[in-house]
């Protein structure tokens, strides 16, 4: 996976799992090298205004912070809810500084808006020993973003596809399945039932065919005793 992220690159870039808008997306960024041959400290990612949160994923090599901004007014939803604050900055903090000659990957779980086409861009702010990077340059209309210097880590949406999103597919598997497992406990329940009244009526037949047979058996034996 290491390699196959920016591997030809000395970029700070991301990598989506999945583009498509609406659809819930884990962002991998990669830390290539340090600033300079300096290690690596902290790494400042910027959320594009298009996203209110950011749920960074746990690496045992940084601690990770959220930095808020508050809004002037409260912001309206797509689902008329509204907000007043969003995440605006996630903030990586190497435990220990990471050397230039290795490299690390830290993964932010977002989701994506209804924007197709647009692109949205994550500038990142590289914080060495020594020095600093950053990663803030967004291409002009027409412009290449490969020819930028420190250019800023992007990702494209692109058109929603139906059934995409694992979230909402794993909740209605885990529906069907506690449907299912009701459907077949009551079965179950039903046949056990009906197996126990078939078993508790074969017993009591038994039981009164014993007793029948042990009552011939004492008359048989009284019938053949010498009399005294």
């Amino acid at each position: 996976m290491l390699a196959g992220l920016s591997g030809a690159s000395a970029h700070v870039g991301v990598s989506p799992d999945k583009t498509s808008a609406n659809s819930s997306a884990l962002l991998t960024f990669a830390i290539p090298h340090g600033c300079e041959q300096s290690s690596t400290t902290k790494l400042t990612i910027t959320l594009p205004s298009e996203l209110n949160d950011a749920q960074p994923t746990v690496n045992p090599n940084w601690t990770a912070a959220k930095v808020t901004e508050q809004f002037p007014e409260p912001k309206k939803l797509a689902d008329g809810s509204a907000i007043t604050k969003r995440t605006s900055q996630i903030v990586y903090t190497a435990k220990a500084p990471l050397s230039p000659e290795f490299r690390d990957v830290l993964v932010l779980s977002v989701k994506l808006p209804d924007a197709a086409g647009k692109t949205l861009y994550f500038p990142t702010l590289q914080t060495c020993e020594a020095g600093q990077v950053d990663w803030s340059q967004i291409p002009a209309a027409g412009q290449d973003a490969h020819s930028l210097q420190s250019p800023a880590p992007s990702v494209m949406v692109t058109e929603a596809v139906a059934g995409t999103d694992v979230h909402g597919a794993h909740a209605a598997a885990v529906l069907g399945t506690a449907a299912d497992t009701a459907s077949g406990t009551a079965q179950a329940s039903a046949a056990n039932d009906d197996g126990g009244q078939a078993r508790s009526w074969a017993g009591l037949v038994a039981g009164v065919g014993g007793l029948i047979l042990g009552g011939l058996a004492l008359l048989r034996s009284r019938k053949s005793a010498p009399a005294k």
